[in-house]
């Protein structure tokens, strides 16, 4: 084969793989693009590539194509042209292969989402559980709105406590000297709880926080 001949077959092989690569990315849903947007899908020494498109794979490949039709210009050697083209057939074998490959590359990416976010749900109720509020259910710590909720109990107890503070010392004063040491003890019990909810308070603000504040994965898939 004369290496006119090998470059016009090359560039045949290129020319299909696009657009079959074409129709792959095309009917890409968006879902999965975002689920494989930072996963590469390639060894580093085939393709700079990250993500579900295969575009950029067959712009790399054809870059290929034009080096190796610079070096038969330039009379480079024989085997220099046939370790190019090994080059070549290896991209074309590997953007093949991910094309067969993409729902498998999904599951394996949703597994893996699936297993982080299970990890740090077990975080949060270890943590949770360590926290000393403890009277807090700990499905509510998986969830943003039902912390709010309970943000918003624990504020109205606050209250509640502060308003039964004023009482039971407006009650101290008018109290017979008897009964002064159980109202005083009613009101450090009261004091206490009152604590106990403020420091709950700022527990569960900074539970919204950290189940709020954005966080970017980034994985790698198996290499080809």
């Amino acid at each position: 084969m004369t290496t006119s001949e090998l470059l016009k077959r090359l560039r045949a092989q290129h020319k299909q793989l696009e657009q079959e690569v074409l129709q792959h990315d095309a009917k890409l849903p968006k879902g999965q693009r975002r689920l494989l947007q930072d996963t590469e899908r390639f060894n580093d020494s085939l393709f700079i590539q990250t993500g579900a498109e295969l575009k950029p794979c067959i712009d790399q490949i054809s870059k290929s194509i034009e080096q190796l039709e610079k070096l038969i210009k330039g009379k480079i050697s024989a085997n220099t042209i046939l370790l190019s083209c090994e080059r070549i057939q290896d991209r074309f074998t590997a953007v093949k292969r991910a094309l067969a490959t993409t729902s498998l590359d999904v599951k394996s990416a949703e597994h893996q989402k699936q297993m982080r976010i299970a990890k740090a749900q077990q975080r949060r109720r270890q943590s949770h559980s360590n926290s000393g509020f403890d009277w807090i259910a700990a499905g509510v710590m998986q969830n943003s709105h039902q912390l709010y909720e309970e943000l918003n109990k624990h504020l109205n107890w606050v209250k509640a406590f502060e308003q039964k503070i004023q009482n039971l010392q407006s009650e101290l004063e008018y109290c017979h000297s008897a009964d002064k040491i159980k109202k005083q003890n009613e009101i450090l019990l009261v004091h206490r709880r009152l604590g106990k909810c403020r420091q709950a308070i700022s527990y569960i603000e900074e539970r919204i926080q950290a189940f709020e504040r954005p966080h970017t994965h980034t994985y790698r898939s198996f290499k080809r």
